[in-house]
């Protein structure tokens, strides 16, 4: 059978033989996967099962856990991520989506050009374009672009996470990492996040943690399923879910626990 074209991409991102321990705790072990450019990758299982975890390795967040020590190796375009490249500089091409909205308790406007302005952008003309830019490509641009100067805590669930979107994609990552992202948002603003994934991918690589298996299906190109630490399988996702290899992936996928 031919390759699926879903395989064919290159890598932006890879993880080989990843291991993290929290003191006695083993989180991950042995976890092998590719994050294939310009693509989606859903990261399924239970909770506690590892998927946040590892997307805490991809840009190194558990840096700031006490006691946690990884083993293996984050590669981004071949380049070990732990070894040679500098952590403030893969922060920046590795940017962050978390579960809760955070805004800053600042305007919408100095949101987004929080990062700019830390990495030496100053001008205002150039700021004023990275606003716009960050907001169209977050696709709320026509929603704010007339109370940029509005403090962004007013703003309703939806707008504020995709207020968070504009803000991660301002210093031009070049992979966006999504931790469950809409679970605290209502259907019509899940929706709008994902429609804005389906189109970001056409830039950007995204790595999404999800516990809803139909967003898995509508947004995805590639699944890995978790279980205890580990991937138990990965792969073009409607293989992972209409053909699964593993009977674990075959009970999880249809409901049967987790």
């Amino acid at each position: 059978m031919a390759a699926s074209t879903v395989d064919l991409a290159p890598a932006k991102m890879a993880v080989a033989h990843l291991g993290l321990r929290y003191g006695d705790f083993s989180a991950l072990r042995d976890v092998n996967l590719v994050f294939p450019e310009r693509q989606v990758t859903a990261l399924i299982g239970p909770s506690g099962c590892g998927k946040s975890t590892l997307l805490r390795c991809l840009n190194r967040m558990n840096d700031l856990v006490a006691g946690c020590r990884v083993t293996g190796s984050v590669l981004l375009d071949g380049q070990d991520a732990y070894r040679f490249v500098d952590v403030n500089d893969l922060r920046r091409r590795v940017g962050m989506v978390f579960q809760q909205p955070n805004p800053f308790p600042m305007s919408i406007y100095d949101n987004v050009a929080f990062g700019p302005r830390t990495h030496g952008v100053k001008r205002r003309a150039d700021l004023d374009e990275i606003v716009e830019r960050s907001l169209r490509d977050a696709a709320i641009w026509d929603e704010l672009k007339d109370r940029l100067r509005k403090n962004a805590l007013g703003l309703s669930g939806g707008q504020q996470q995709r207020l968070c979107i504009a803000r991660a994609l301002a210093v031009r990552p070049e992979v966006l990492l999504m931790d469950e992202s809409t679970s605290a948002l209502d259907p019509i603003s899940t929706a709008k996040i994902e429609e804005l994934v389906r189109q970001l991918r056409e830039r950007y690589t995204v790595v999404m943690v999800t516990h809803n298996m139909l967003q898995a299906l509508r947004v995805s190109d590639r699944t890995a399923f978790f279980l205890m630490g580990e991937v138990v399988e990965a792969g073009p996702t409607d293989d992972v879910f209409t053909h699964p290899r593993d009977g674990r992936t075959a009970d999880y996928v249809a409901g049967r626990f987790g």
